[in-house]
């Protein structure tokens, strides 16, 4: 695992800064029966309308059904490969049960092929990277992720690559978390994780190097609002280049663009956030 350079030989090269690919197991093809088509929305909701601007185009792919719940009690699994998931920037890792099930995990960043994983609810398991069991169940200091937010419902926290919460104390049935943002929050002590801190480190080091492969991705141009017409956009039109002329940049249906809070001030989850990861 890690970032691979390229001679300057074209100009997308030339700042490219790409994975090596040489965590993921050689020779391996993805798990057919964990496949689902992946119908892409080119940004448009059920209505037709767009609701994500510059979204569109992009390679073909095949959605990965991925187990986070981890809901297979005491029944241990082994590791057949890493792979590649293109939905996600972190590897996925497929396990095999004794009974011949095989099932999609995120991959931690020491889980190796062949190592054996458990799901349990007792505290007599190692605490290794890739067993899943109870915030109750972990010590503390830990780094864990693929963290529930409600019992039984699944991962939801820390899933991207190279990421991990840390379990800071317990105390009234909740357990306090430091998630990756700094945030530090309360869960029930019942949610479920998985050890280890998530592999694919490097991936926050990337550099696509050229406008195409983001193409590639199904990510289009962002156009400035200042490039736009008046009629498109608030920081349009002007003779040249023209500055913005707003005293404080906005979207174009005239929101404010930096700075401003969109989170509601009574939203039901205040209650559970203990440090805010802004000051």
């Amino acid at each position: 695992m890690g970032i691979k350079r390229f001679k300057p030989l074209t100009g997308g090269l030339r700042f490219a800064a790409l994975s090596d690919f040489k965590e993921l197991t050689k020779g391996t093809t993805p798990e057919k029966s964990l496949m689902e088509p992946l119908k892409q929305t080119g940004g448009r909701n059920s209505y037709g309308r767009i609701t994500v601007r510059f979204r569109g185009g992009g390679h073909k792919q095949m959605y990965r059904v991925i187990d986070f719940k981890r809901d297979r009690i005491d029944q241990p699994a082994v590791v057949l490969s890493i792979q590649y998931d293109p939905n996600r920037s972190c590897r996925i890792a497929l396990i095999e049960y004794s009974d011949k099930t095989k099932a999609y995990i995120l991959a931690p960043l020491e889980l190796k092929v062949g190592e054996k994983v458990l799901s349990t609810n007792t505290g007599d398991v190692e605490i290794r990277s890739g067993n899943a069991m109870p915030l109750k169940r972990v010590p503390l200091g830990i780094a864990v992720h693929n963290i529930e937010l409600s019992p039984g419902r699944g991962g939801q926290m820390a899933r991207s690559a190279g990421t991990s919460a840390q379990l800071m104390a317990k105390e009234a049935g909740l357990a306090q978390l430091r998630l990756p943002s700094g945030e530090m929050r309360k869960v029930s002590l019942e949610c479920r994780c998985t050890i280890g801190q998530l592999g694919n480190v490097e991936h926050e080091t990337k550099c696509w190097g050229k406008a195409g492969r983001a193409r590639w991705l199904g990510w289009r141009g962002r156009v400035r609002g200042v490039a736009m017409n008046p009629v498109d956009h608030p920081h349009g039109g002007g003779e040249g280049k023209a500055p913005q002329g707003n005293p404080h940049p906005v979207s174009p249906w005239g929101m404010k663009t930096k700075g401003l809070k969109t989170r509601k001030p009574k939203k039901y989850s205040n209650q559970f956030i203990v440090k805010r990861r802004t000051k």
